[in-house]
């Protein structure tokens, strides 16, 4: 079965949400709500859905051009539209009878072989369909979404009595196509990461109450210690919302078993209840635990106290050095029982909870690592912990030592054994854990393999059928000395008898550029010619990737910032995350490109066959996309803006990257041949004044300061070509001299030097 083309029915924030990843990758969709109330427009709703998408920040849609994908309508003058759709989605209200009549409806509109889901997080699958035909049962399913859909990568369904085939086909187009992790679960109670997610947080608010705990402490503790966001609980809870926590919790409890321990953690405060009443319910409201209090002309972040449910100054969270879950747990104080009590509990709640809510506990770990974004899911905590210390520790707390858990002592949840990663399983013997077809992850090779080269900033590893893969993993992957010496050996490696060339890792950012402490600090103690040679040699190093004798293909991920941006720009191909965001940001810190960028983007803007005649557009364009450290806000965005080039590949699922950047450079390498140097003529001083006179207006305009004026100025005269004529064929190192000198002038200016210390104070530009 091939899905091409979908519906939503519903087209609030979620449905609208999953509409709009629908319409990401490229399959037409319908969404459809119901009739508009004193309106001449029926299908206003829909359509205001679309629209508020197209304005908002974070965006639904990964390019506005995905939204011509979306046909609007309402329940009653569109519902035949359905009738053409593979998949229909309901998304409307959590209300058992108002979904029973949109089943009723869509079953005499809908194609005999489409998949009809629901998004519902609070109603089993077997309510649902009670009263529906036989067909309409081997045809429906739960398809639970995590909210934003484009940016959650979580989907879980639930089979219910749907025919294998449509369970594969609708979780292979979710895989590969809408880029979800696809978890299977079981008709149980709020699924898998809502069962262990809401008893997280309810087991934090309560216990933080019960110890009259701060709450920024509770949130230290709860967050990267354990690897969990930064937000912890509180500020989790502002961020999704504080009144949706007694409509889960009234859900919860209405269908979880009497003796549930989720049963035991009570109804919703009474503090919580007086927030939501007075229009504190979290960021979309007045504040919620955190506030931001404008009054008297200041702006102070506040913290709600537990106790006497008034507001006053955050203050630092007290963890000292207490940074590991480990640590954390083994404190003496409030800090220390509340992270027992709530993180003993829930992962006792967890592995009391297999095989009721999965078959096994990489399930259970895949959705709370993409629903909840933990970094490590409740048996690999476990782990971590280690599965004996954690059994003492539930029988020293006087609480029950799970089965599965007593299973794991003396051994562990997962282990490695013959270079494969196997999981414990409820039988008590291991299992390997299996990968999707096509998924091709780093961590696995690094499990049966060791580096070809590596140092401390990045490696180098053979992924099989000829193919390196180059992997940084500094602080954010920020490009150091080792990291530029890396580049340099992987070439001399692959070039000695290897295909091609991928670089790539599984960090949360492919690169956000070059160290800039270490530029600051050699700037500091006027190391300038060392400096430069770091310049001049960067340049080397990307040109020789850019001319190696094999493919490079460059895969990045999450953020590809400065020399990030200008390894993808000197590659011969990228095959890029969908969720890459792109640029060169180096005028933030009042530098330009140094490392090929200028050079790249322009050559790049100049052979584009889309722009108007002459070198003044692609010189303005370049110009103002390096000026304004523009940064694509995902794949298709840097296209637009060449970042990208319209043959790059865009893969939609994060773990399918490694494996496409590789087939990707395979099909280059059959018959490779590097590129030819190239050239580029530029009109000099009369493009660098055309440039300046437009800085200077909006200059005149408060929109850029004097010392932005500064750096355009030298930005503009590498753009332009420096003391050219339109009449010189320019070279790349002449670009590159260009590139250099400019460099090396702004980082002698003690305005650069501020910028880049208040980016590494504060990771906010300075505006000087």
């Amino acid at each position: 079965m091939t899905i091409r083309k979908a519906a939503v029915i519903g087209a609030g924030v979620m449905g609208s949400g999953i509409a709009a990843q629908i319409a990401n990758a490229g399959v037409p969709v319908v969404l459809l709500d119901i009739v508009a109330k004193d309106n001449p427009n029926r299908s206003a709703i829909a359509e205001g859905a679309v629209a508020r998408m197209l304005k908002a920040d974070p965006a639904p849609f990964m390019h506005p051009s995905a939204a011509k994908l979306v046909t609007t309508g309402n329940l009653e003058d569109d519902l035949g539209l359905l009738g053409e759709c593979d998949w229909i989605v309901e998304a409307v209200l959590e209300d058992l009878d108002v979904k029973r009549s949109l089943y009723e409806r869509l079953e005499s509109v809908r194609k005999a072989d489409a998949i009809v889901s629901s998004n519902t997080s609070t109603i089993p699958l077997k309510l649902l369909t009670e009263g529906r035909t036989d067909a309409f049962r081997k045809h429906f399913v739960i398809t639970h979404f995590f909210n934003p859909p484009r940016y959650m990568r979580l989907l879980e369904i639930v089979p219910g009595e749907a025919e294998p085939e449509k369970v594969a086909a609708l979780s292979d187009f979710a895989d590969r196509r809408l880029g979800k992790g696809v978890v299977v679960t079981k008709d149980t109670p709020g699924f898998i990461a809502n069962r262990i997610g809401g008893y997280w947080i309810a087991a934090g608010l309560a216990h933080a109450i019960d110890l009259a705990l701060d709450i920024e402490d509770a949130d230290a503790a709860m967050g990267r210690p354990f690897g969990f966001p930064k937000t912890g609980i509180f500020g989790l809870l502002d961020l999704v919302g504080i009144d949706l926590m007694p409509h889960v919790g009234r859900s919860m409890r209405a269908t979880l078993p009497k003796n549930d321990a989720y049963q035991k953690l009570g109804g919703t405060p009474p503090l919580v209840e007086k927030m939501i009443a007075e229009g504190y319910t979290g960021r979309k409201g007045k504040g919620g635990f955190y506030r931001l209090d404008r009054s008297g002309g200041k702006r102070e972040k506040q913290a709600i106290d537990l106790v006497t449910g008034e507001y006053r100054p955050v203050r630092e969270a007290r963890l000292g050095d207490a940074k590991t879950a480990g640590a954390i747990l083994q404190r003496q104080d409030k800090i220390g029982e509340y992270a027992r009590r709530v993180m003993l509990s829930t992962l006792g709640y967890a592995a009391s909870l297999v095989p009721e809510i999965a078959d096994d506990v990489v399930a259970v770990d895949e959705a709370m690592r993409l629903g909840y974004n933990w970094k490590k899911g409740p048996f690999q905590l476990i782990d971590e912990i280690g599965p004996d210390a954690f059994a003492a520790a539930l029988e020293k707390q006087g609480m029950a030592v799970p089965k599965l858990v007593e299973s794991a002592r003396g051994r562990s949840f997962y282990r490695v054994a013959d270079g494969r990663l196997e999981h414990l399983t409820t039988s008590g013997a291991y299992a390997e854990v299996k990968r999707p077809d096509g998924v091709l992850l780093l961590e696995d090779v690094k499990r049966r393999s060791k580096p070809l080269a590596k140092n401390g900033s990045a490696s180098l590893w053979d992924i099989g059928d000829g193919v390196a893969c180059l992997e940084f993993h500094s602080k954010m992957n920020a490009l150091d000395t080792e990291s530029m010496a890396l580049i340099q050996k992987a070439i001399d490696i692959v070039k000695k008898g290897m295909k091609a060339l991928v670089v790539y890792n599984e960090g949360s950012n492919f690169s956000v550029g070059a160290n800039i402490g270490l530029a600051l600090y050699a700037a500091n103690i006027a190391a300038w010619p060392m400096i430069e040679e770091m310049v001049a040699s960067g340049q080397k190093i990307y040109k020789a990737l850019k001319y190696a004798p094999f493919p490079v293909v460059a895969a990045p991920s999450g953020m590809a910032l400065g020399g990030g941006c200008e390894i993808l720009l000197h590659s011969d191909a990228v095959q890029a995350h969908a969720e890459s965001y792109i640029g060169l940001v180096e005028t933030g810190v009042g530098l330009v490109p140094g490392w090929g960028g200028c050079k790249e983007m322009i050559m790049r803007w100049m052979a584009n066959k889309k722009r108007p005649g002459g070198p003044m557009p692609a010189i303005s364009q370049t110009f103002e996309t390096i000026a304004m450290a523009k940064v694509a806000k995902s794949a298709m965005e840097a296209k637009d803006l060449l970042f990208l080039r319209a043959e790059d590949g865009i893969t939609m699922n994060r773990d399918r990257l490694l494996a496409d950047a590789k087939a990707k450079a395979l099909a280059l390498a059959a018959d490779y041949t590097p590129p030819q140097p190239a050239t580029v003529s530029l009109p000099g001083p009369t493009a660098r004044a055309a440039l300046g006179l437009a800085v200077g207006e909006l200059q005149r305009q408060g929109k850029a300061t004097q010392y932005d004026g500064t750096v355009a100025g030298a930005l503009a005269e590498v753009l332009s070509g420096g003391d050219t004529d339109i009449v010189d064929e320019l070279t790349e190192d002449q670009l590159l001299a260009l590139e250099r000198r400019a460099f090396m002038t702004l980082l002698r200016n003690s305005k650069t030097l501020a910028r880049m210390e208040h980016m590494l104070e504060t990771g906010k530009p300075l505006r000087n």
